[in-house]
């Protein structure tokens, strides 16, 4: 073993992720990134997880534990509340042994880098004194919304017309994440959320996944809030599509199902620039029949060209028939890579449900969205798409809640061929180059990943 290797080993982060793939992702692209800068990192996760990570993970390697649905993960049933304390009872005894272990090698873990939301694994980096350091997957205007209803600066059950949240916009009360202002909706997650401030003070470092142009008001604010440094260090989006910085990262490295990539890529070939309306609903959301069908029927009477992702799980809720009277404008796969589907030149809207890692990808790929909101915290991004950010429009929905399909059509038209249309993607194309500008060489979350991974090193 060179030099070299035996000062990386020396310098060993474990990074523990919430597993579900929209924790993960951005958790796995942080630790791209600590490793193209010099630090050897491990990421734990639970079997089911694991057997669905490629190879382009690359550097980071792999710790498997299970946590009993290691076949079908969440497909497997058991309520949330359980899960969650599953997780925790297996995951922090796998954590522990796996400290113990590296520890006897002679490199041990200098830092554990945590999903903030892991709210015990604090306690065990604690115990073996390593850094803590949290890592937020959300926005930071989300989790600001989060933290004061934990410190009871914003009570609920929300009362009025508009609420008031330092380092925000004025924000009507269906702006709120859903948790907040459907309070009784899911009370083990809305838990979860929010204990995840019950130890701001005691976590070392805590990485804010957006940049700070994105949201600079509201990082300032949440900074002031812990004694130590919270930083923002995003868009977690693989370097290819940013500044390239990091040889090979083209992917995340994680799919729960198989994407069909090489049909997508060959039917956008065909079409012109700005010319297709993709639409996807990402990994969990599952939208009633009903809804499923006018979204069907206003992508039709768009008239646009579209490529459309429906889950397996979903494809039964499609109408009758559909798939092959819309063979000649559209496409439905069961899935795809986003990433490249957003960076292909023929794509010209986006269509999404506004999670906060399609909404990044939307933003640093310079791609106008229509917002198509369904809970926790989308709601929130969809206000920031239309009303800060101003790169879409949001769909507006119907006293039962439904996005109509003459919605669907209005929306589409406005981000493809509206008067606003040249606004949105003038400002679609300028939060790319800031995207990438925050990640760049020098750029502010270059700044700061190097401040920490200096920290890690001179230990």
């Amino acid at each position: 073993m060179g030099e070299e290797e035996i000062h990386t080993w020396r310098s060993h982060v474990l990074v523990l992720p919430f597993p579900v793939q929209s924790h993960i992702n951005p958790m796995i692209q942080f630790s791209k990134r600590l490793a193209s800068k010099g630090l050897k990192v491990t990421l734990a996760t639970t079997i089911f997880i694991s057997k669905s990570m490629q190879a382009e993970a690359g550097p980071v390697r792999i710790e498997s534990f299970s946590d009993v649905y290691d076949e079908g993960g969440v497909k497997e049933g058991g309520s949330k509340n359980d899960r969650i304390e599953l997780f925790k009872d297996v995951g922090s005894k796998y954590l522990q042994e796996l400290i113990e272990k590296q520890n006897r090698s002679g490199y041990p873990f200098k830092c554990l880098l945590y999903d903030s939301v892991i709210l015990w694994a604090l306690d065990i980096a604690k115990k073996f004194g390593l850094i803590g350091a949290a890592f937020y997957t959300q926005s930071c205007s989300v989790n600001a919304i989060y933290y004061n209803v934990q410190k009871g600066l914003l009570s609920t059950p929300i009362e009025g017309p508009t609420i008031s949240v330092p380092g925000l916009p004025l924000l009507e009360t269906h702006e709120l994440p859903s948790f907040v202002y459907k309070i009784d909706s899911y009370p083990c997650i809305l838990s979860l959320v929010l204990n995840q401030f019950s130890n701001i003070q005691e976590a070392d470092w805590h990485f804010l996944n957006t940049f700070d142009k994105l949201e600079d008001e509201v990082v300032n604010w949440m900074a002031k809030q812990s004694p130590t440094r919270m930083i923002a260090i995003g868009p977690t989006v693989p370097s290819m599509y940013l500044d390239k910085r990091v040889e090979g990262d083209n992917d995340y490295g994680l799919h729960l199902f198989t994407p069909n990539s090489e049909t997508c890529m060959k039917w956008l070939d065909t079409k012109e620039v700005g010319s297709v309306v993709y639409v996807s609903f990402g990994s969990l959301a599952s939208l009633g029949e009903d809804q499923m069908e006018e979204i069907a029927w206003g992508l039709r009477r768009s008239n646009f060209y579209f490529l459309w992702v429906v889950r397996a799980s979903e494809e039964n809720k499609l109408p009758s028939n559909f798939v092959e009277e819309i063979s000649e404008k559209g496409l439905v796969v069961r899935w795809c890579r986003q990433l490249e589907v957003l960076a292909h030149q023929a794509v010209g809207c986006f269509v999404t449900h506004c999670g906060w890692n399609s909404t990044l990808e939307g933003l640093s790929l310079g791609v106008p969205m229509v917002a198509m909101q369904q809970w926790v915290d989308q709601t929130t991004n969809a206000k920031f798409i239309e009303d800060v950010w101003r790169v879409g429009v949001r769909a507006k929905v119907d006293e039962k809640g439904m996005v109509r399909r003459e919605e669907v059509e209005v929306c589409i038209r406005e981000v493809m061929e509206g008067e606003r249309r040249e606004e949105i993607k003038r400002n679609a194309v300028r939060w790319k180059g800031l995207a990438k500008e925050a990640v760049d060489e020098g750029g502010s979350s270059d700044t700061n990943i190097e401040e920490f991974v200096a920290r890690v090193l001179c230990i």
